[in-house]
């Protein structure tokens, strides 16, 4: 079971900006978009790069190492080569602070 992390300030992640944490090994990116906040695992499926380092194209994230396209609300495959959604992950924000947690074993 995942305990909440510390993700950051919320004032730290601007409109369109993003951060990575590691919740218990496993990187998990934050988006800001449009003052919601979104979270998805750091991992593009097709050949388990990271997707930071790609471009953000307004909801989307595209993986800068064969330019497949998922959908940083839902975590859903948009283009190939990657077929399956990357996981997402719950946000809370209190007093100012993101927390982010893996519940996927919770």
């Amino acid at each position: 079971m995942s305990d909440w992390v510390t993700v950051a300030k919320a004032d730290e992640i601007k409109f369109g900006e993003f951060r990575v944490a590691d919740v218990d090994g496993v990187q998990i990116v934050v988006f800001n978009l449009d003052g919601e906040y979104y979270a998805i695992e750091d991992v593009c499926t097709h050949d388990g790069g990271q997707l930071t380092g790609g471009t953000i194209e307004g909801a989307e994230i595209v993986c800068p190492r064969h330019g497949a396209r998922f959908c940083i609300k839902t975590g859903a495959a948009l283009t190939a080569p990657a077929y399956e959604a990357v996981a997402t992950f719950p946000i809370k924000v209190e007093n100012g602070n993101i927390f982010v947690k893996d519940d996927r074993w919770d």
